[in-house]
């Protein structure tokens, strides 16, 4: 069992881009409250900082034309819970947190503010275990091909928001969300959610665990839609 974490850990290492020299720093950075005092939370407070100077910095020295309030848009985009659990996925970090046993029947390894908080704790670690350059390096090799890929005349936008300035465009009323079901309990709850546009006839449904992430999803379907339409 233990070669077998240590063969993860080395896989991962592999698909960062970074070799731990005090492979205990990794390990702290992957091990939530739920598990064990020795927690990621101090290296998660660190890590976002670090997270957000280097996206700083990236942003700026790529998009030289883009003036600062659709910088902090873009850069609030690319640093917020959704971004970094999309990232935490795409580096199986779910296969390798460390939970109590509570979080890991509810599937806490897939919660994605668990995720996030890990993959910040991982750039924590990172700059606890060389510089902030080794950091900035690892997280510039990750969002590069995010950021090539992306319109930043938009992107920094929440798909609700985009939505709503199109429909405003057209003179046309707001879409109207409603909660179709709520699953779960107080703390681990699920919502679906759906978008409704009457003019265009549009009706698409997104789920999260908060009503606004719900929300969301649904109203980037609309918006999808509501382009085509339009």
């Amino acid at each position: 069992m233990q070669n077998n974490r240590e063969a993860i850990l080395d896989s991962f290492c592999s698909r960062l881009g970074y070799q731990f020299v005090r492979s205990e720093l990794l390990c702290e950075a992957l091990t939530h409250r739920s598990h064990s005092l020795k927690h990621n939370e101090r290296l998660e407070f660190l890590g976002d900082s670090v997270l957000n100077c280097a996206i700083a910095g990236l942003i700026f020295r790529k998009f030289i034309e883009v003036p600062e309030g659709r910088l902090s848009r873009l850069r609030a985009s690319m640093v917020n819970q959704t971004a970094l659990s999309d990232l935490a996925l795409y580096l199986k970090m779910d296969e390798m947190i460390r939970l109590g046993e509570g979080e890991l029947k509810s599937g806490g390894n897939r919660r994605p503010s668990i995720l996030a908080d890990a993959l910040e704790a991982v750039f924590g670690a990172i700059y606890v275990d060389s510089n902030f350059v080794q950091a900035e390096a690892v997280i510039t090799k990750l969002y590069t091909p995010i950021l090539d890929t992306i319109d930043h005349s938009t992107h920094g936008k929440d798909p609700k928001t985009m939505l709503q300035e199109l429909l405003q465009s057209q003179k046309l009323d707001l879409p109207e969300y409603i909660v179709v079901t709520t699953i779960g309990k107080a703390h681990q709850q699920k919502f679906k959610v759906e978008c409704v546009i009457p003019k265009f006839n549009i009706r698409t449904a997104g789920e999260g665990f908060s009503r606004r992430s719900a929300e969301q999803a649904a109203a980037k379907k609309a918006y999808e839609l509501a382009c085509v339409d339009g």
